[in-house]
């Protein structure tokens, strides 16, 4: 069975964390169809909402030296038991008894993921999750299930 085990955002007040992504962790949040995570400042991009890994994954790059606290590998949500490196796009994980994130692409990384991790980007190619946008609003909170809708 497939959960959500983490769930961090960038709210407006947040002090900007030189070191690394800034992220703030919640045990519930609300996921806003067109958005992302209710007051995240980096939601609301036409396809790019929220970024999801897989705490496995996370694991394997944890032993590569990886920095792999909640946030630190730039994602929003971290889920257990399923690996989205394997969705393709198109496909659609309903968390809780609403939300539903349809997949875009798989994230690839960036400079900043790079200057936080002292890393390059391809040395975790493929294994960075997935972008996905939330296309229908609903309460999320740690321990949801997640599974595949239609």
């Amino acid at each position: 069975m497939s959960r959500l085990i983490s769930i961090v955002y960038k709210p407006e007040s947040a002090t900007p964390n030189a070191e690394g992504y800034t992220r703030i962790p919640l045990e519930t949040a609300k996921l806003v169809a067109g958005h992302g995570i209710e007051g995240d400042t980096k939601g609301g991009g036409a396809t790019r909402h929220v970024n999801i890994m897989s705490r496995e994954t996370m694991n394997a790059l944890g032993t590569e030296g990886f920095q792999i606290q909640p946030g630190q590998l730039g994602e929003q949500l971290i889920v257990e038991g399923l690996d989205v490196n394997t969705l393709l796009s198109g496909a659609r994980l309903q968390i809780g008894e609403e939300a539903i994130i349809e997949i875009v692409e798989p994230r690839t990384g960036c400079g900043k993921f790079e200057r936080y991790q002292e890393k390059q980007r391809q040395e975790a190619s493929g294994r960075l999750g997935v972008i996905g946008k939330v296309v229908v609003s609903g309460a999320i909170a740690l321990g949801d299930v997640i599974c595949l809708a239609n």
